[in-house]
């Protein structure tokens, strides 16, 4: 029996054996000319594998670096764009850099710390009092959201407070109900359906 296992590694699996068995038959095609059509129809066999891509600008360019890896960067041909290199494999990826920024309370999240720190530079006036309500408002909701028990306003408006730098303070503003900020479909039946069609 001839068994996946015995046989040689593929290096772009993807694309199948048959595929790999194509590329490493372009290896054997002593005629560069011949060897030049040969692997232009194995690009658009490879490429009809995936059509919905065809319309994307690289998609030609990924195939041809695409039969330059499966021939093991071996196949001499007039490839249409630069092949890659075989030290392209061996490169590492690059290091993803991460936040590190501190958050304070991480379940009203770093995008709301941006917002009350832009809040407290606007002149004070409605414009200003509509945007704190509302963001103690969400700050209420994002609380709720991570945190099921109930919560009480002066504890949203205290943590508003510090984190403006005490430049926002709201003492006995009211906000939002928490029944609206939950929403009030939470336990409500959903209606199901009878073998007659009708809901119960």
């Amino acid at each position: 029996m001839d068994y996946n296992s015995k046989r040689k590694k593929m290096p772009l699996p993807e694309y199948g054996r048959n595929i790999q068995n194509m590329v490493d038959y372009l290896l054997t095609i002593e005629d560069r000319e011949m060897r030049n059509r040969a692997a232009k129809t194995v690009i658009d066999v490879m490429g009809n594998l995936n059509p919905h891509l065809r319309d994307i600008a690289d998609f030609k360019h990924k195939l041809w670096d695409h039969i330059a890896i499966m021939a093991d960067f071996k196949l001499d041909i007039d490839y249409p764009y630069e092949p890659p290199s075989p030290n392209l494999l061996l490169e590492k990826p690059k290091v993803v850099a991460y936040n590190q920024n501190e958050i304070k309370y991480r379940h009203y999240g770093r995008i709301m710390e941006e917002m009350i720190d832009e809040a407290t530079k606007f002149e004070e006036g409605e414009q200003k009092e509509v945007l704190v309500r509302m963001l103690a408002n969400h700050m209420k909701k994002s609380y709720l959201t991570w945190n099921k028990d109930a919560v009480d306003d002066e504890k949203i408006i205290k943590d508003l407070a510090e984190l403006s730098q005490r430049e926002i303070q709201r003492e006995g503003m009211e906000l939002v109900d928490t029944k609206t900020v939950v929403g009030k479909s939470k336990n409500k039946k959903v209606p199901r359906k009878k073998n007659n069609g009708k809901y119960y």
